[in-house]
């Protein structure tokens, strides 16, 4: 059980690799283009989204064009660079969507509230296969798994295990110290200071051009779409427009590593509680293996 316990924390440092490279997919290059490119963009536009997943286009929001034009006489670089500012200054966001496993080639699902605090709150499954709720709040992590993510996650293990730790687990909320060693990890992406101090410093060097799209709305929300192309590869930024310049969606053109993440909650509460009722405590179990 504990072995599981520790699968569960990589998938949550695999979330928060994903979030972060997203986050950082917000900052400028070099080889930005002046407004002139905007009709270039426009028209790559579908050639970018036919390389995203499929599961990233299922669940992308809805977009409405409108006729307003903001960010009047900026560059696609410069609306990009008050996009990384405003997000990683924010107090909490929430992050939902789809990042590619590597370990696995699969898909990880993810809405999940944090914020600098450390505290946060949400559910995560992988390839569809399942689902775990999560919850941290104070020095206290809980996790509560459905029997569907706990057979996936036992793949391979011998039969009798996996039927034990299900009847164990499944549907029951679970605690343990977030300074523990089978928690730490977990703990650690619930950590919205660091993930958004990664993402403000994180530059691998690579020359990043950001062009111009166009005013739409995003689920309602008045936003503006940037281009970045990095290399062959080409993804679709969504930046407010009203208020702060806050990032909403990032889809990824890269047919290796395809997926999108929406951004929403910027500023709000996280509704990390306590769960009530029973809760069992993983570490006060004794006789638990490695």
């Amino acid at each position: 059980m504990r072995r599981r316990a520790r699968r569960t924390a990589l998938t949550a440092l695999l979330l928060a690799a994903g979030a972060t490279a997203c986050l950082t997919g917000c900052r400028s290059g070099q080889g930005d283009t002046s407004s002139g490119d905007t009709t270039r963009s426009a028209e790559s536009t579908t050639s970018a989204a036919s390389a995203q997943s499929a599961s990233a286009s299922a669940s992308a929001p809805t977009t409405t064009p409108t006729p307003k034009e903001p960010f009047t006489g900026l560059t696609g670089a410069q609306i990009s660079e008050r996009a990384l500012k405003a997000t990683t200054e924010a107090r909490s966001l929430r992050m939902s969507g789809t990042v590619p496993d590597e370990e696995s080639g699969g898909t990880i699902k993810i809405d999940i509230a944090l914020d600098r605090r450390g505290d946060c709150a949400g559910t995560m499954g992988m390839n569809g296969q399942g689902e775990a709720e999560l919850i941290k709040t104070g020095d206290t992590l809980y996790l509560k798994y459905d029997e569907r993510f706990l057979r996936a996650q036992s793949k391979g293990e011998p039969q009798a295990d996996t039927e034990a730790l299900v009847s164990l687990l499944a549907g029951r909320w679970t605690k343990m110290s977030a300074g523990g060693a089978d928690a730490k990890e977990t703990a650690g992406f619930c950590d919205l200071d660091k993930l958004l101090e990664d993402a403000g410093d994180s530059d691998d060097g690579t020359p990043t051009t950001v062009t111009r799209g166009k005013a739409t709305t995003l689920d309602g929300t008045p936003a503006f779409t940037l281009y970045e192309t990095d290399g062959s590869e080409r993804n679709t930024v969504y930046v407010a427009t009203e208020g702060k310049p806050y990032l909403l969606r990032f889809e990824s053109g890269s047919k290796q590593e395809p997926g999108a993440l929406s951004f929403t909650g910027y500023d709000e509460p996280v509704p990390a509680e306590s769960p009530s009722g029973e809760v069992l405590d993983l570490d006060g179990l004794d006789g638990m293996t490695t």
